[in-house]
């Protein structure tokens, strides 16, 4: 190939990185090893709020595409669409969402009320400034406006709408980073989708399981369930895909609005939804995960391996989808 540069661009890690943050390091090597498998030549590029020293540095290289894990900004993920932003400015093709399904799906409020205004079922929800609408009879779940990976969402932000010491103390909680989600006390799943030249493919659904979890403790994967080891949070929920028969039309509806998500936001490259589903079977969409993590232990991979895809094939769609 004519050019075969290929810049990896990825957020510079604050000064006391956590796992969270770290595991893009895992995903920056595990792409260059799959770009050069795949005769590409790669640079790997830092991006934080020295905007014009990545601006510089890609045009130094001039690639033929950027690939875009770049997750956050001072590990704040509610700027990671500034990664997008910037390559559109430069005009080069990049991987994964465009700057529009990625600023706004990065923002979870707004996301559920464009699946509304789409007819999408996701979870009511409260916004801080409107607390008379808090229900005694239900329990909620108070969540962070713009963070992944689960960033200040843990066991301690579940909450019954009779906890008026709960409740009063939301009054001091910035309306700005939060925001309060009826909890779907169900089952979860998070589903897959990746792109290329033949349109969207969903891949095999992940059950998310909840092991010898205590009655009353609440079925979620918190920040300590997906990222600190040595838990019973994170010992106790495992990922399966085993399905049940009887499953096959619930998983046909998870299909037929994972593919909806895609049109309606936009969607390119790769993403993941994920659902809860109440005891009735309804399901409800909880987020829309644009260009989620892909390291060897992330739900992507897995649906991939369970697929029979290799991770270079998955690429392959990836880059398929960027040049489009």
């Amino acid at each position: 190939m004519k050019n075969n540069k290929v810049v990896i661009l990825y957020n510079k890690l604050s000064e006391n990185p956590q796992p969270d943050e770290l595991d893009v390091l895992i995903q920056v090597k595990l792409v260059a090893d799959t770009l050069k498998e795949m005769g590409y030549q790669t640079s790997e590029v830092q991006f934080s709020f020295q905007i014009e020293d990545a601006i510089k540095q890609i045009k130094e290289i001039d690639p033929v595409f950027v690939f875009n894990l770049v997750e956050s900004i001072n590990n704040k993920g509610e700027l990671c669409y500034f990664g997008p932003a910037i390559l559109n400015y430069l005009q080069i093709p990049y991987s994964g969402v465009p700057l529009d399904g990625m600023f706004i799906t990065t923002n979870k409020l707004l996301t559920k009320k464009i699946l509304k205004g789409n007819n999408i079922p996701t979870a009511e929800w409260i916004e801080l400034n409107e607390l008379e609408k808090i229900n005694p009879s239900l329990r909620y779940i108070l969540k962070p406006k713009c963070e992944d990976g689960s960033l200040g969402l843990d066991y301690d932000n579940v909450f019954y709408g009779n906890d008026s010491v709960y409740i009063e103390k939301l009054h001091q909680v910035d309306r700005s980073k939060f925001f309060i989600e009826q909890y779907i006390d169900g089952r979860e799943f998070n589903i897959s989708v990746i792109g290329g030249n033949n349109g969207p493919e969903v891949l095999p659904p992940a059950e998310m399981q909840f092991l010898n979890f205590p009655e009353g403790k609440p079925k979620i994967m918190g920040y300590s369930a997906k990222w600190t080891e040595d838990t019973f949070d994170y010992d106790q929920t495992e990922r399966t895909f085993d399905v049940k028969e009887s499953d096959k039309p619930l998983l046909d509806k998870l299909t037929e609005i994972c593919l909806q998500c895609w049109k309606v936001f936009d969607l390119s490259g790769y993403a993941r939804v994920d659902f809860r589903i109440d005891t009735e079977g309804n399901p409800y969409v909880l987020e829309v995960n644009a260009n989620p993590c892909i390291s060897p232990d992330s739900g992507i991979y897995a649906a991939c391996m369970q697929k029979g895809y290799s991770f270079k094939y998955f690429m392959e769609r990836v880059i398929e989808d960027a040049f489009k």
